[in-house]
């Protein structure tokens, strides 16, 4: 596939329709002291941003750090509460989407905004099909989709449905469409989440082009090495702040991630824990060259009973999708999982609970509780999945595990038929956590086990992982919290850009070692 050419999209792609050029170097957007301000929370306080024609500027943060927020003040999905947005040099009020990308501000994101089971063509002149006495010329149309794919180096059969070409390809139309509406900046949103090697190569030689065209780019990912590889400037956000803009070049990664986590390097001392119980030399799990391509880099972990491994890395280092792929969530398309030495199949959620798993996601609201459901059927879910629903568990047995949980873990409702989607948000990981106990895994994976819970909640959590452990059981949990996993874990995998990077056992568990594996 042919790359696209700068003299080609300063011929046509980008000039077309009266386009005015801001000077390269020039700053073509900008958000000048931008606030938002949501019901008790601060998403954006005073943050400056500037963005140049003809760069490529990483926009960078944690979960919370204000970067959609921002995006979306700029792209007029939400108005601001305090300060401008200016592009080039003037200060615009979108007031929505639409309207910003007919001022010049277009943003594609990791899913693709387009239409899947329309053609190509349709989907690249939505709204601006060239007609003629009220019919539409699809000769013209096609013809002048090719002519647009072409100036990026695309040449794909622009008559069959987008829905039927890779995300790459799709991303790429996307990315055409939004040039051809006359966009002076381009946002993209995750846009390498999905994409392989080889297709992550063809973005970036289009983005290079489309900035020796001059036009600002916005590069939206949790991919460090790729910052590196395609960004010039770097902005970091952090709680609604701006921490502050730094020439790509001349900001070390391990400089990078105490500006992303907010902290400089500490000695942070790891809290030993007892020896693991049960057999020491047997491998409760062992995970073999598990991975999914586009997903997760294949990856090896043990985990013994009576031990917890923690997963370390930054948003996007790929902390959810293996605990996703272990307990089969996600299925993979290498490696093994095996129990005690054996092979076992973990194809599939069901499989995996049957081979004595059990998982807690991160977003429990979502993908945990059953909000309308009572306390006691929260409770007995697993269980009753694990042995089949034609076998159901008889209503005694139910009240009689549901009342000892509820007891065991100090959860706090007025009894067991309580809607668990009524209890505070420490209350319904409890009630996740009982839910697995039941059901007697071996293996029990957690996925940010303490996130939104007040601080009573978060030391219960914390003690219950810790009995657990001491009782024998094998835990992975994966958290964003640093200080958190240096608390708990007795090994930490770290993780970054999808694949592990390193292995950290006993004294080497500090803060300022994951930190340094996660920039190395």
């Amino acid at each position: 596939m042919a790359e696209p050419s700068p003299a080609a999209l300063q011929g046509g792609l980008l000039l077309s329709g009266g386009l005015r050029p801001v000077q390269p170097g020039g700053v073509v957007l900008a958000a000048r002291g931008v606030s938002k301000n949501f019901p008790a929370v601060r998403a954006l306080v005073a943050v400056d941003f500037e963005l140049k024609a003809g760069e490529i500027h990483a926009l960078l943060g944690e979960n919370g750090a204000g970067k959609s927020t921002l995006i979306k003040v700029m792209t007029g999905v939400y108005e601001r509460d305090g300060g401008d947005v200016v592009l080039a040099g003037r200060i615009i009020h979108p007031a929505h989407a639409g309207e910003a990308q007919a001022l010049g501000i277009s943003t594609v994101y990791q899913e693709v905004n387009l239409i899947p089971t329309l053609s190509v063509a349709e989907n690249l002149m939505l709204e601006r099909q060239p007609g003629r006495f009220g019919f539409v010329n699809w000769r013209r149309l096609r013809a002048d989709a090719r002519q647009m794919l072409a100036r990026m180096g695309l040449d794909i059969d622009v008559s069959r449905p987008l829905g039927g070409f890779s995300v790459a390809v799709q991303q790429l139309v996307a990315i055409a469409r939004a040039i051809a509406l006359n966009a002076r900046v381009l946002i993209l949103d995750e846009p390498t989440a999905s994409l392989d090697r080889e297709e992550i190569d063809l973005l970036f030689a289009v983005m290079r082009d489309l900035r020796a065209a001059g036009l600002g780019i916005i590069f939206v990912t949790h991919f460090l090495d790729q910052v590196y590889e395609i960004t010039d400037r770097i902005t970091v956000l952090r709680n609604g702040q701006l921490i502050g803009t730094y020439e790509t070049a001349e900001l070390s990664q391990i400089d990078l991630v105490h500006h992303m986590l907010g902290r400089q390097l500490e000695s942070a001392s790891h809290r030993r824990k007892r020896p693991a119980t049960g057999a020491p030399a047997a491998d409760l799990v062992s995970v073999r060259g598990l991975g999914r391509r586009r997903l997760m880099e294949p990856l090896d972990l043990e985990v013994r009973a009576g031990e917890l491994v923690g997963l370390a890395g930054l948003l996007g280092s790929g902390r959810t999708e293996t605990a996703k792929l272990i307990f089969g969530a996600e299925n993979a398309d290498c490696g093994e999982v095996r129990v005690a030495g054996a092979a076992v199949d973990t194809s599939s959620p069901r499989r995996a609970i049957r081979a004595g798993f059990g998982f807690c996601p991160e977003d429990r609201k979502v993908e945990g509780i059953v909000p309308e459901l009572s306390v006691r059927e929260n409770i007995i879910l697993a269980l009753q999945a694990r042995q089949g629903w034609h076998r159901p568990i008889p209503r005694a047995e139910q009240q009689r595990l549901a009342d000892q949980m509820i007891e065991a873990l100090g959860i706090a409702t007025p009894d067991s038929e309580k809607p668990v989607g009524q209890l505070s948000g420490g209350n319904q990981q409890k009630c996740i956590l009982a839910r697995w106990l039941v059901s007697s895994p071996r293996f029990l994976i957690l996925d940010e086990p303490t996130r939104g819970i007040d601080v009573g909640g978060h030391a219960d959590i914390i003690t219950l992982l810790r009995q657990l452990c001491d009782e024998g059981m094998g835990l992975l949990v994966a958290s964003s919290e640093l200080e958190e996993i240096v608390a708990v874990a007795d090994r930490v995998a770290v993780l970054r850009d999808r694949r592990k990077v390193a292995e950290l056992s006993g004294e080497a568990v500090t803060r300022a070692g994951i930190i340094e594996a996660i920039a190395q």
